[in-house]
């Protein structure tokens, strides 16, 4: 999970989100010139990996030890080859490739990447992503080039953390890396400005430069795009369709792990009562959704783990009902009203759903179950505000959340589930609190068997679909709009957050066509 401003929802943390304007960003044109102008829905709150930028690989300012290839399997980035894991799980050790620099010149070593991940396990630090990594014990560096990590308890997933970007040591604030586009500058509600490292160990990018503009509405961002202000933008599938067959421009469908649901604070009257939210799950019709808010670019989603992924578990999955989900709701002592909408002990079935005013995907998914709700005599109230309005609403209204990552069930859902992160910002929102799923998610990441993990996973799939946690409602399939042609795109499983991940992970491989 990459840091965005809100990424958490939007996809992950705080502050509020600039609009930009319906110019190009200060300075620079799109497409046409020799910078290629990148536009993202949301700002990033640092570009520090220590403080949880893009963790997962993706940025194209920091290389971690090892990073992703577009089927998503590891690949040595940083570490000349595969890390050694001891037989007991508890050490795992990299060597360096030799010659890397950073971009000022300064040779990498292994003090840079101890210093890296001593610095965000410092509690003091205080890092968004410090648990991801609270596996971790020790970690050394013996010689220049060899790392080695020492774990607490054996860690499947650990090697895949190690996509975390590597900064100098000492040089947290200056956002250097080793990567290949370096940092130039920053400009608040406006744009970021990258620059080809012709030194990059991997090859000089033929891109030279990149610039990353903020524009969080959607209409915005395909309104510059076709005024050729941008390159290229991720935008929402009815948004995107005007682009399809237009010459000199090529649309790409990234299958995802990303989804959509409702996120339901737990503690409250109605959202509370599983009656209520489990008949909203069979109310809602998530392949109309899909047909017609996602055109097609997508897939009904019930639960946290993507299809996409081996770890799924294909007994979630629920018809849609609204007849089940009145008698649910009559069972549960939840009687129509005389104006269509039950009532309870005095109480009306009714919540507030909120989600960003600038995602139009989120408003149509927010409408279509209020209308679905009401069907069944359950009172939606959608609201579109902005993410400083939100937050601090999120632990009495619920919510049109976004998360999900195809690279392990560890990730995402151990923040998301259990009970030590309850109300802790986007992290478990709701305060779920269930001591079995707090059990499985120990088992499934402290276990290296992986049937153990695979049998985890499945239960907790199923006690987070039978307490209906969420109302998942849609996987969402990515869909890039670019102008101009290039080779060496590859397209592959995303997680939620895409920016500069996803598709554009890879941009300083792309070349020109012809």
């Amino acid at each position: 999970m990459r840091v965005l401003k809100r990424a958490a929802a939007a996809g992950l943390v705080a502050a509020a989100l600039i609009a930009g304007g319906c110019a190009a960003p200060s300075g620079e044109g799109g497409a046409g010139d020799d910078t290629f102008v990148v536009g993202l829905s949301s700002e990033y709150d640092t570009l520090s990996p220590v403080l949880g930028f893009a963790p997962d690989g993706g940025s194209l300012i920091y290389d971690g030890l090892m990073s992703r290839a577009p089927d998503l399997s590891l690949r040595p980035a940083l570490a000349e080859s595969a890390p050694r894991v001891s037989a007991d799980g508890k050490t795992v050790t990299f060597r360096l490739r030799q010659g890397v620099r950073f971009h000022d010149g300064t040779p990498l070593t292994s003090a840079d990447v101890k210093y890296t991940y001593d610095t965000l396990l410092d509690e003091a630090v205080a890092s968004p992503i410090r648990g991801d990594f609270a596996a971790i014990d020790e970690v050394r560096a013996p010689d220049a080039r060899t790392v080695e990590f020492r774990l607490r308890h054996a860690y499947a997933p650990f090697p895949q953390r190690t996509t975390l970007g590597i900064v100098k040591k000492d040089g947290l604030k200056q956002n250097i890396g080793t990567g290949p586009y370096r940092f130039e500058s920053w400009t608040p509600g406006d744009k970021i400005m990258l620059s080809g490292n012709a030194d990059y160990w991997g090859g000089a990018p033929a891109i030279d430069r990149v610039v990353l503009a903020f524009a969080p509405d959607d209409n915005v961002r395909a309104t510059r795009l076709r005024a050729g202000e941008l390159d290229a933008a991720v935008l929402p599938p009815k948004a995107a369709a005007g682009f399809r067959g237009e010459r000199g421009v090529t649309v790409y469908d990234v299958p995802s792990a990303d989804y959509r649901g409702i996120m339901y604070p737990l503690d409250q009257p109605v959202t509370g009562d599983r009656a209520i939210r489990e008949a909203v799950g069979l109310a809602v019709d998530r392949r109309a959704m899909v047909d017609t808010i996602l055109a097609g670019a997508g897939e009904p989603a019930y639960g946290p783990i993507s299809p996409r992924t081996p770890w799924y578990e294909p007994s979630v999955e629920r018809a849609h009902d609204p007849a089940a989900a009145g008698r649910l709701l009559d069972q549960a002592g939840w009687t129509l009203g005389d104006d269509g909408i039950r009532v309870k002990d005095g109480r009306r079935a009714a919540f507030t759903l909120m989600y960003p005013a600038g995602d139009s995907l989120r408003k149509e998914l927010a409408l279509a179950v209020a209308s679905d709700a009401k069907k069944i005599g359950i009172a939606v109230e959608p609201a579109g505000l902005d993410w400083d309005a939100i937050e601090p609403r999120m632990p009495k209204d619920a919510l049109i959340m976004g998360y999900g990552s195809p690279y392990d069930p560890d990730y995402v859902n151990y923040e998301m589930f259990h009970s030590a992160f309850k109300g802790q910002g986007f992290f478990n929102p709701g305060r779920y609190d269930n001591p079995k799923v707090d059990e499985l998610l120990e088992r499934g990441r402290g276990s290296v068997d992986e049937a153990t993990r695979k049998a985890a996973y499945t239960e907790l799939q199923k006690i987070v679909h039978r307490d209906e946690v969420w109302t998942y409602l849609v996987y969402l399939t990515h869909v890039y709009v670019i102008r101009g042609a290039y080779d060496g795109i590859t397209p592959g499983v995303e997680a939620h957050e895409h920016a500069t991940g996803g598709l554009f992970r890879d941009l300083h491989t792309w070349k020109p066509a012809g």
